[in-house]
């Protein structure tokens, strides 16, 4: 069966490694940088405040901060687009790409 180019691979629980190095590809596709946010975690904009370094609140992220973190949004768009029903449930607490993955990989990853 084929499938759209456009479209993530559907994942439903089974045969995760198979959809796994397939979501890969499909984000590549996109943009390659989504597999850095999905590996890395995402770039949050911070600012050193007397020694320490904190999280900048949005109005004071630059243009291209604004895009870094909106790489975030769109690896996070795809992942929860792919899932099914019972999938999203497990991962809907996530804030980022990279907690998304890494909760697949422990809840569906076999060793």
């Amino acid at each position: 069966m084929s499938q759209s180019i456009n479209k993530p691979p559907y994942f439903n629980g089974v045969h995760y490694s198979h959809w796994k190095n397939r979501m890969m590809i499909f984000l590549q596709s996109v943009d390659y940088k989504l597999c850095d946010i999905i590996e890395d975690g995402p770039n949050i904009p911070k600012k050193i405040v007397g020694e320490v370094l904190i999280p900048k609140d949005r109005h004071e992220w630059s243009d291209q901060e604004r895009k870094q973190v909106q790489l975030n949004a769109k690896a996070m768009h795809i992942l929860l687009c792919a899932l099914g029903p019972e999938e999203f449930v497990k991962v809907s607490s996530c804030d980022n790409a990279k907690e998304i993955w890494d909760k697949l990989e422990v809840v569906y990853c076999v060793i």
